[in-house]
């Protein structure tokens, strides 16, 4: 059968909540900047709102990605406004005609499909970046979250998942029928990663870090899902037992009073430093010597191809994709999450033997084609381009 796409390009709009600096995100904005825009001219539409990680709205104008603003589509609950952003998204999708909507994150991934739905949209993609249902939420709030995927997933062409295991954790909770499901890694420019020249000890002196230390890199939003208390808990046992020990949080939220001011009660104040946002992080990842991540809940996050890129050993909490990146005792290790001390006893054992902590980060490299931002794109083009023949033939 012959591919539509080749005669007719397939326009493609992804509907998203913010474009802060995080993992769906980055992910989002590549997928637009990276696939052939010739036979899949990509877009997005997000609210309008930011916040403390920082915005991506330049850096998809710089990529050359339409960017539309949506000022009533937020993250929080508001029934008002969520009705407004709801006929408003209609309405937009009704004028501009496009072949396929492709939907991020919990609240731009209901009202996007509903509205694709609403307007005719042949095609409705959803990408799930971790199910939100995983987390610690009251009962009614969890079950309703299951209920809305659930329906959401009938007029869904195809449910993206990051990582295998939220498939099988979809599955399990009744969200869609196996044929849908399409594992699609969440892609980094592998080039930003490897290969990267920094003078490790000029580096390290401009953050206030000892040449000769032993540091522990964390990069992610300080918020509760991510878990900084129990990296900072973890960290504890790990200073004890090496003075030369360090810990670099690249990151900011709402938990960063907190940590900081644990930090200083401890007594580690001069050996944790966080940094906020940056958009360095592969320079950064150059002065770290295992990067290290306490998470309660994730999809997979693009941390760890990041870190497998610099060939650094990585060590997290077993959490949803992280056995799909991380082989314990290959190329790091994986504790339960809140299990404090066995984080803090990989960690020391990796600051007390260097040379296993290099091999370990070499295997990481040696297997992180599998994450690369083109696989990811080419990935994403063959699906739109099979589900939009599928439409277009009958």
């Amino acid at each position: 059968m012959t591919d539509p796409t080749a005669a007719r390009p397939v326009r493609v709009l992804h509907v998203i909540t913010r474009m802060i600096i995080g993992g769906a995100q980055e992910n989002t904005m590549l997928s637009c900047a990276l696939i052939d825009r010739d036979r899949f001219p990509s877009e997005i539409l997000c609210g309008a709102e930011t916040g403390d990680e920082g915005s991506l709205h330049e850096e998809c104008r710089e990529r050359g990605v339409p960017l539309h603003l949506e000022p009533s589509l937020v993250r929080r609950i508001d029934n008002g406004l969520d009705l407004r952003a709801l006929i408003r998204l209609t309405r937009f999708l009704r004028r501009r005609r496009f072949d396929v909507v492709h939907t991020h994150t919990v609240k731009a991934g209901i009202l996007g499909r509903i509205a694709a739905r609403l307007a005719g949209v042949p095609v409705i993609v959803h990408t799930a970046h971790g199910w939100a249902f995983t987390r610690a939420d009251p009962w009614a709030v969890h079950w309703v979250g299951i209920g809305l995927e659930q329906a959401l997933a009938r007029i869904s062409q195809a449910l993206v998942v990051v990582a295998a295991n939220d498939r099988e954790l979809g599955l399990a909770k009744g969200i869609g029928h196996p044929d849908r499901y399409h594992v699609i890694r969440s892609g980094i420019e592998l080039e930003r990663y490897m290969n990267v020249v920094v003078d490790r000890t000029a580096a390290r002196e401009r953050l206030g870090l000892p040449a000769t230390a032993f540091v522990v890199g964390a990069v992610g939003r300080l918020v509760r899902g991510k878990a900084p208390l129990d990296m900072f808990a973890a960290f504890r046992s790990v200073a004890a037992a090496r003075p030369d020990a360090h810990l670099v949080f690249v990151g900011d939220g709402p938990l960063r009073p907190d940590l900081e001011a644990a930090a200083r009660a401890a007594g580690l104040g001069d050996r944790v430093h966080v940094l906020g946002m940056r958009r360095d992080v592969p320079e950064l990842l150059r002065v770290f010597d295992v990067l290290a991540l306490a998470s309660l809940w994730e999809g997979l996050p693009r941390v760890f191809p990041q870190a497998m890129a610099a060939g650094l050993p990585i060590v997290a909490t077993h959490v949803a994709g992280a056995p799909e990146a991380i082989v314990p005792g290959e190329n790091g290790w994986l504790v339960e999450p809140g299990d404090h001390a066995a984080m803090a006893r990989h960690l020391t054992d990796l600051a007390r033997d260097p040379a296993a902590a290099r091999a370990m980060g070499a295997r990481g490299l040696a297997r992180v084609d599998e994450f690369s931002a083109r696989r990811m794109v080419d990935q994403l083009a063959e699906l739109y381009a099979r589900l939009v023949m599928e439409r277009r033939a009958g």
